[in-house]
């Protein structure tokens, strides 16, 4: 059986997070990847200079679209910007597909630019929390859900870990890479308990994506039937195997793509 993972994600137009990080991940991980796109950026390596969104009623068409003909195993959401359109995709995605779902709460850009406006916040809790079988937060985003300062231990990790779980997901992976320190330490919370993992922090200014990849690459091992945790596991080795391979890749002026296809070329 061919694994199949959709991503419902906003579009990089500088190819090196959003959709084409997905799609990307998906390929290099043996993954059949199928995608509904809610925004359009206007993005290079050097920031975001604009944003479209998609109408949602166009994003209810694709997903309708994918859902009634392919057979989906794991679904990665990753940017939506406006109330309307995490409505349409909680909307959708309830009572139509019943697999794994990954939620990465995209807010802000590696480059600082806000992508997630103030009033989704609260409609992304209240609608798509709830159906997350994962959450992939980085340090700022979790902050940001819980109104706390950003985390600057393992242990607050864990404890914000432990209350973004109160929002309704049933895991959280708290993403440790912007800390500090020699170890990049991702903290996996579920109601039964905690899972650190840990990979030597690799010193690139080509990290754009980072959590769009990590967060697809445990959606395409989820959709080969993976555990949690092993998905997990697999995903961070990607991951920091990618961001080893980055300074290959000579892309833009600022900050550049992780490696998708280091194991290729």
């Amino acid at each position: 059986m061919t694994a199949i993972a959709l991503t419902i994600a906003g579009s990089d137009s500088g190819g090196g997070a959003g959709i084409q990080a997905d799609l990307k991940t998906f390929s290099a991980l043996g993954v059949y990847g199928a995608s509904v796109i809610t925004a359009l950026t206007a993005q290079n390596t050097l920031g975001v200079q604009g944003i479209h969104d998609v109408p949602p009623d166009f994003v209810r068409q694709q997903i309708r679209s994918v859902l009634d003909d392919i057979p989906v195993n794991a679904v990665k959401i990753g940017m939506l910007s406006v109330p309307a359109t995490i409505e349409a995709v909680a909307g959708s995605l309830a009572g139509t597909f019943a697999g794994p779902v990954v939620v990465d709460p995209v807010m802000v850009a590696a480059s600082g630019d806000p992508l997630l406006t103030e009033a989704a916040i609260a409609t992304l809790v209240a609608r798509l929390l709830p159906r997350a079988d994962l959450l992939t937060p980085n340090l700022h985003e979790a902050a940001r859900l819980l109104g706390q300062p950003v985390a600057g231990t393992i242990a607050i990790m864990e404890e914000q870990g432990r209350a973004l779980l109160a929002f309704g997901p049933r895991a959280v992976l708290m993403k440790g890479g912007h800390g500090t320190g020699a170890e990049a330490v991702d903290v996996l919370v579920t109601p039964g308990g905690l899972r650190h993992f840990s990979a030597p922090r690799i010193p690139s200014r080509n990290s754009h994506g980072t959590g769009c990849t990590l967060s697809s690459a445990i959606a395409a091992e989820l959709a080969k039937g993976h555990s949690l945790e092993d998905a997990v596991a697999t995903a961070k080795a990607y991951v920091h195997a990618a961001i080893a391979a980055a300074d290959r890749l000579r892309i833009g002026q600022g900050h550049g793509p992780t490696h998708h296809f280091h194991a290729f070329w």
